[in-house]
């Protein structure tokens, strides 16, 4: 067995102690130490603990691998770090175990974890405090659409919003309209939700859900019948429930194919995206009565398929993607970025938020992992599916690490615009050079680095590159 050993500088404890018995636990146990890595004390980029990780994936699948610490403060002096760090490493399936008692240190976090949520932080009796006007049934936060905050936390009707909220159920229920439909009908009729924006599938079936219009109040788990006026009948309510589950479709294990244009892809008509879709058809052939089946991929505005405005307007996916290819290969195209790239400001701001994209993902991965430790300190999840799921997350939160990274380390080149625009040619030439043996992830990346956006007209293609 190689052992790889992993410090932290901290005041009990100096990194030549750490490393010398770490080679006396290799001694005593007959393992080979294969490496050593360290970060300072300070927390942040950890650089070490990067370079261990890229260690630990070339070496894993070469033979019996594990790795060693001090103990779990080793990891991160904060706790959620330091179990985000530890199912990274185990996501890369290796032990990770402690220096003074070479057990793994899953235990040890799962202890630290109940000791902490144990001491009451201030978040969690904020949160106490709110559940506890969620059982008053008193509104917390941004009121469901038609209705208020009213005199002691109660939700009040909002007529004009109370009466759409109405017609919406009246639709689909007596109407027989489907969700995209009623999206539609709203939009054509000049009504509006409460931002004055326009209706989509989304906001309408949250509507068709939502129970607060049977006068029920839910929050933070909490669910109070009958705790404010009703828009709905509880009849009614249920009713459009069981027509929602009916026309749900059921449940089936699909391999989801992505679309290489996704994101950057426009309608020449409206100006909204356009989406990937797949659609399946099933016939049965004439003459023989052999049933045939046939899936098709194309583009298609988002307007159109999420609120049934503009025009039918799609594209097959395989032609629109050659198209771009095509278009990749004129020399035009070059000519248009020389203009395009005057100057880097755009670029950096692009990057920049990019990068707060990116730290808010990994915030919300974090918050999930935090969820998922409570359930294993509370008992109501046990250990094996808590690791597992943790396992998982962990393995997405180290693609945004990845990204995270790279993004930075971009950032920092756009900062010269001759840099930039070096990078530009050379995703290009890559592009017309290697376009068939490209991965589709690198594909992908190489066409949102060169193009800011793709406008789709019915007979015409525009290619818009990255200023």
């Amino acid at each position: 067995m190689r052992a790889i050993g992993y410090f932290r500088e901290t005041k009990r404890q100096s990194l030549a102690d750490q490393s010398e018995a770490f080679l006396e636990f290799c001694r005593l146990n007959g393992y080979e130490a294969a490496a050593t890595f360290f970060d300072s004390k300070a927390e942040g980029d950890r650089p070490g603990f990067r370079q261990m990780m890229e260690f630990v994936r070339q070496q894993a699948p070469h033979g019996f691998l594990m790795v060693v610490v001090p103990d779990l403060s080793s990891l991160s002096a904060a706790l959620t770090e330091a179990a985000r760090r530890y199912f990274q490493l185990a996501s890369l399936g290796v032990p990770i175990v402690s220096i003074d008692t070479g057990e793994d240190i899953s235990s040890y976090l799962l202890n630290a974890w109940t000791k902490y949520r144990a001491n009451g932080n201030l978040g969690d009796r904020v949160k106490a405090a709110m559940r506890r006007k969620a059982v008053k049934g008193e509104a917390l936060g941004r009121p469901p659409y038609g209705y208020r905050v009213g005199p002691n936390r109660r939700l009040v009707i909002v007529a004009e919003e109370g009466s759409i909220v109405r017609y919406i159920f009246r639709l689909y229920l007596k109407d027989d309209l489907g969700i995209r439909r009623i999206a539609r009908r709203l939009n054509e009729e000049s009504l509006r939700t409460r931002r004055d924006g326009l209706w989509s599938m989304v906001t309408v079936r949250d509507i068709l859900r939502n129970r607060a219009y049977v006068g029920t109040y839910s929050r933070f788990g909490v669910r109070v019948p009958a705790s404010h006026a009703p828009l709905i009948s509880q009849e009614d309510f249920q009713r459009v429930q069981e027509r929602l589950d009916q026309r749900r479709p059921a449940a089936q294990t699909r391999q989801l194919t992505p679309f290489l244009l996704s994101g950057i892809t426009y309608c020449g008509d409206c100006g909204n995206k356009m989406i990937g879709v797949t659609r399946r058809q099933k016939w049965q052939r004439r003459g023989d009565g052999v049933m045939r089946t046939a899936q098709y991929r194309y583009y298609q505005c988002e307007s159109r398929t999420n609120r049934s405005l503009c025009d039918y307007h799609t594209r097959r996916a395989e032609e629109l993607e050659q198209s771009v290819r095509e278009a990749l290969d004129a020399r035009t195209l070059t000519a248009a970025a020389a203009a395009a790239q005057g100057n880097g400001a755009a670029s950096a701001r692009d990057a920049e938020a990019q990068i707060r994209r990116l730290r808010d993902k990994a915030r919300r991965l974090d918050r999930r992992l935090e969820q998922y430790l409570d359930s294993a300190a509370s008992g109501s999840m046990n250990l094996e599916k808590v690791r597992a799921l943790s396992v998982g997350l962990a393995g997405e939160q180290l693609q945004i690490e990845d990204k995270l990274a790279e993004s930075q380390r971009q950032a920092e080149q756009r900062a010269s615009e001759t840099e930039r625009r070096r990078q530009w040619e050379k995703a290009l030439g890559r592009l017309r050079g290697e376009w068939e043996a490209l991965p589709f992830g690198d594909k992908q990346d190489l066409l949102r680095e060169l193009l800011d956006r793709i406008v789709v007209a019915d007979d015409s293609l525009q290619l818009i590159p990255r200023p």
